[in-house]
């Protein structure tokens, strides 16, 4: 948490008890990619009285100055992440839960950028399609309606 309270710090920006609380949270909940409900709710444990408006201020600001990343959804609600190096989302369909994938795939940005003219400010690679929990609750009810349908049948 200290190189973010730093570099919040280098940009001269106070370290006030919300933006403590709140980034702790970011912090503790990081793998998670949460939504600013989830911080809110989290953060009121350790700021009490803290409002939704400074959670969604403080993401805001957070991402403006490039401290973390904004993942805006057409039928999610928006989460947050921490991981600024390229990676994939993965995106479970049925859960929600949104893992880190380091991929070995590397695109230089760089050279796209000179290659096309066209100037890049922002990126993000996602797959979407079922957790490995989701998968195995999906089965298990499969398996579960089978023996159902046959368990019942008659000679």
């Amino acid at each position: 948490m200290e190189s973010l309270i730093n570099r919040l710090r280098e940009r001269g920006l106070k370290i006030t008890p919300q933006r403590r609380a709140l980034l702790g949270v970011l912090i503790e909940r990081r793998l998670e990619h949460p939504g600013a409900r989830l911080i809110h709710r989290e953060a009121l444990r350790k700021k009490p009285g803290l409002s939704l408006s400074t959670v969604y201020a403080t993401l805001n600001e957070l991402s403006a100055l490039g401290l973390i990343k904004i993942l805006q959804f057409e039928a999610l609600e928006n989460r947050y992440e921490g991981n600024l190096e390229e990676h994939v989302n993965l995106i479970c369909e049925k859960c929600r839960k949104i893992l880190d994938y380091q991929s070995p795939l590397n695109i230089d940005q760089r050279e796209v950028a000179e290659k096309t003219g066209f100037s890049i400010t922002d990126s993000r690679l996602e797959y979407y399609g079922l957790c490995k929990e989701c998968r195995a609750a999906a089965r298990r009810d499969d398996a579960s309606s089978s023996n159902k349908k046959g368990g019942s049948h008659e000679r």
